[in-house]
């Protein structure tokens, strides 16, 4: 692996997301360590029905980065605007939440692959627009905020979420004492772009900030194979050939290594609800 940070490298993409199995088995490992904390979805939900005046009435509703489409599916579940829309640049992603919204038929989605830079889309047309976990995978993330404010119709609403810079800190502590990456404590975070300590800035670039909300989440790992799952696609680390993509190998090392116990990280998960300006939401 390069230097360079693995979420700001075009070159490295294909391989994060060319396969939505990848990003899967890894949501799935971090989703069953979690022991505190409130869905994401729900608490954007909670933030849209608390800033705009219109929630029960909503028309468009934009999904930016919206991945596997598992926030763009609860968001219209949940809010039952007309429709929401999830754009994501990786076709794999699309795909599978393509398919999983077709088990759903009654749900109001629709799914886009496009660029978040240039969001291929009429301005003033969504209502909110939500960017999730998704901005700090640009080099240049005021700008999707830019093209966030474009496409929102006067006094809509956004909603970004990030996370703090040393989320799962733990988790380097554990991989350098394997041996895995003796230097995993000294990566760059892979949220530097845009984490929980810039993201009101960056979104008062172009827009009016309403609130912003900080929220502590727990995970803890049942062990070594638990601890695995999460590893073998995390892109953070340098891991030696063979163990790349490779829990099973991952968990022997782990074993050989380390005393087979429970693993507890924490995150802080920031939250930031702007309006655009031209009226009231």
């Amino acid at each position: 692996m390069s230097g360079a940070n693995p979420f700001l490298d075009p070159a490295r993409q294909a391989e994060l997301y060319g396969h939505a199995s990848r990003l899967a088995g890894r949501s799935n490992a971090l989703m069953r360590a979690k022991t505190s904390g409130r869905p994401v979805p729900d608490t954007i939900v909670r933030l849209v029905r608390a800033h705009h005046e219109r929630a029960d009435k909503l028309g468009l509703v934009l999904d930016v980065g919206c991945g596997r489409g598992t926030s763009s599916l609860a968001l219209a579940q949940q809010l039952r605007p007309q429709r929401v829309l999830g754009l994501d640049a990786a076709p794999a992603l699309i795909e599978q939440a393509l398919h999983r919204a077709q088990r759903l038929p009654d749900v109001p989605v629709s799914f886009l692959m496009g660029n978040f830079h240039q969001l291929p889309l009429p301005a003033q047309s969504f209502d909110v627009a939500v960017a999730a976990f998704c901005l700090y995978h640009s080099p240049q993330p005021q700008t999707v905020v830019a093209e966030m404010k474009r496409v929102l119709a006067p006094g809509g609403l956004a909603v970004l979420v990030t996370k703090g810079l040393d989320s799962h800190r733990e988790m380097d502590q554990l991989v350098a004492a394997a041996g895995l990456d003796p230097r995993a404590e000294q990566h760059e975070s892979l949220y530097i772009s845009a984490h929980s300590d810039n993201l009101a800035h960056l979104a008062a670039v172009s827009l009016d900030v309403l609130a912003v909300e900080h929220e502590e989440h727990r995970f803890t790992f049942d062990g070594h194979d638990h601890v695995a799952e999460y590893l073998a696609t995390n892109p953070k680390y340098d891991l030696a050939p063979g163990l790349y993509g490779n829990p099973g190998a991952l968990t022997a090392t782990l074993h050989e290594f380390l005393p087979d116990r429970p693993l507890t990280t924490k995150s802080l998960v920031t939250f930031v609800v702007a309006r655009s300006g031209g009226g009231r939401s």
